[in-house]
């Protein structure tokens, strides 16, 4: 068993091995990088439809309107292009991380999302032209001190994971004397600075500006740090006509001035990002502006518990009854199975299902097999629960006198139907509050699953944040919303144990 479990842990290690994200750059250092196709050029698409990953929240560049949209720099580029050469595309906005594993893993054929090009992701994916110079630029409250890089000596300092930022915090850390503090999002940081866990942060230019125009009382005292350049990228080798369609629409929006019109549209200091109907700084204003986004996303939360519960419930069982099995190798596989199921984390099983197989298909067969992300959630969630039901059914069992199943066979009766007969009926009364009590720990691990990009009602939230950055009242929505709707499921449970 050992030797399996080896095997599965090393299986999971290509899924870790994409680099993490940066961003894109400031109107005030408005640096657009030339580009060297020529303009009215047009290549053949090779595909009906296009996959092209992106984040979901990163405004300015990419980011969800009060209308279920997703809109931003990024958003208009990709579809001006597409328009312009003629090909047909479908964006996802999984998340920057899941977008990069999609088109590692050949469930996305492309990815725009503000990625600085850099030689080390050069090696895993071919770039397009630069649309984009970037520039990070440190941000601290209003009231701060702080004026220049050697007063953060003895401070923490936030940075998002895996970009130019904390690469350049990183560089100089020795120098100034700064601790540093990593985030996955952009709004976890923000968060972390008004509430004074970090001192300041490090972020792209239009970022912090975004964050500030969104009511972020925050001041940049220091001036913006070249970054590098963004581009569009593909898995390396595959979609070579993207890359060329993208370079070829690029140079055409640049001469015809369509390039300069989306910039100003989101970077000009006039600009706005979204179309409120509502005052969004209030509980009632985020409710208004966003219930159909929520509503949307507590649907997926109560499908996905439902459907992989249900599922779980029969692997559960199953498993469970090899485990009280008089035959010795249906015991064994099913200690194999729980032992393994519940030693490894949901969300490294998610991700192992939905990049980590595909990617083993095709490195295989050299065919992509993508699979959708409510699948991949359903089938983690199942297996994860079905392990943890499947000690439950093994513990309700035994805890059926034994004296019952034996007095039944000294009678004559057989194993199946003693089972199905006498202990069974017991050991359901039994279980039953362990049933209740697992399918809403299921409920709450639907939240994990947001990892691999699914738009779930934990998911939707971070949309929403990350374009107001009202945190501390949409984590209170989403508070509300769990604690309402398991509370309404665990009374239903209970009315119906009670019956039994």
């Amino acid at each position: 068993m050992k030797k399996k479990i080896l095997i599965l842990m090393l299986a999971l290690l290509p899924i870790f091995m994409l680099g993490a994200k940066n961003s894109s750059s400031s109107t005030s250092s408005n640096s657009v990088p030339a580009t060297t196709t020529s303009a009215g050029q047009k290549a053949t698409p090779k595909k009906s439809k296009y996959i092209i990953a992106s984040d979901s929240s990163f405004a300015p560049f990419v980011f969800q309107n009060d209308n279920s949209q997703y809109t931003g720099i990024d958003m208009d580029l990709i579809k001006a292009i597409a328009e312009d050469q003629g090909f047909t595309i479908e964006i996802t906005n999984p998340g920057f991380d899941a977008a990069l594993n999609a088109v590692q893993s050949g469930q996305a054929d492309g990815m725009i999302a503000g990625m600085t090009i850099t030689d080390a992701r050069k090696e895993t994916f071919d770039f397009s032209e630069p649309y984009y110079t970037a520039n990070t630029i440190l941000a601290v409250k209003n009231n701060s001190k702080i004026s220049s890089y050697e007063d953060l000596k003895g401070k923490t300092v936030g940075v998002k994971n895996g970009t130019a930022s904390q690469t350049f915090m990183e560089n100089n850390q020795k120098k100034y004397g700064y601790k540093i503090k990593t985030f996955s999002d952009a709004s976890s940081m923000y968060d972390s600075l008004n509430s004074g866990s970090v001192a300041a942060v490090m972020d792209d230019e239009p970022v912090v500006k975004y964050s500030i125009s969104q009511g972020q009382k925050l001041k940049t005292p220091i001036e913006g740090t070249p970054a590098g350049d963004t581009g569009f990228a593909v898995k390396k080798g595959s979609n070579p006509e993207l890359i060329e369609m993208f370079n070829n629409g690029l140079a055409n929006l640049k001469a015809n001035g369509k390039f300069q019109k989306i910039l100003d549209k989101y970077l000009a200091s006039n600009s706005k990002s979204s179309t409120d109907t509502a005052d969004e700084t209030t509980i009632t204003g985020l409710i208004s502006n966003n219930y159909k986004q929520l509503l949307q996303g507590l649907g997926v939360t109560i499908a996905l518990a439902l459907l992989s519960f249900a599922i779980a419930m029969v692997i559960g069982v199953i498993f469970g009854m090899f485990s009280v099995s008089p035959i010795k190798a249906l015991r064994i596989i099913a200690t194999v199975f729980v032992d393994v199921i519940r030693g490894i984390p949901l969300m490294i099983l998610a991700a192992f299902i939905f990049w980590g197989i595909p990617n083993f298909i095709e490195s295989m067969t050299g065919q992509q097999s993508p699979i959708n992300d409510f699948v991949a959630g359903t089938i983690a969630l199942s297996l994860n629960s079905g392990a943890y039901i499947a000690e439950i059914v093994r513990g309700g069992i035994q805890a059926v006198p034994v004296g019952q199943m034996e007095a039944s066979r000294s009678l004559g009766i057989s194993y199946g139907t003693t089972m199905r007969k006498v202990i069974l009926p017991q050991a359901a009364r039994l279980m039953l509050p362990n049933f209740i009590n697992q399918f809403v720990i299921a409920l709450k691990d639907t939240t994990i699953v947001s990892a691999i990009g699914l738009v779930e009602l934990f998911q939707t939230g971070k949309i929403i944040i990350a374009r107001n950055y009202q945190s501390f009242r949409m984590y209170a929505i989403l508070a509300v919303l769990y604690l309402v709707l398991i509370t309404i499921l665990t009374r239903l449970a209970k009315r119906l144990e009670r019956r039994m």
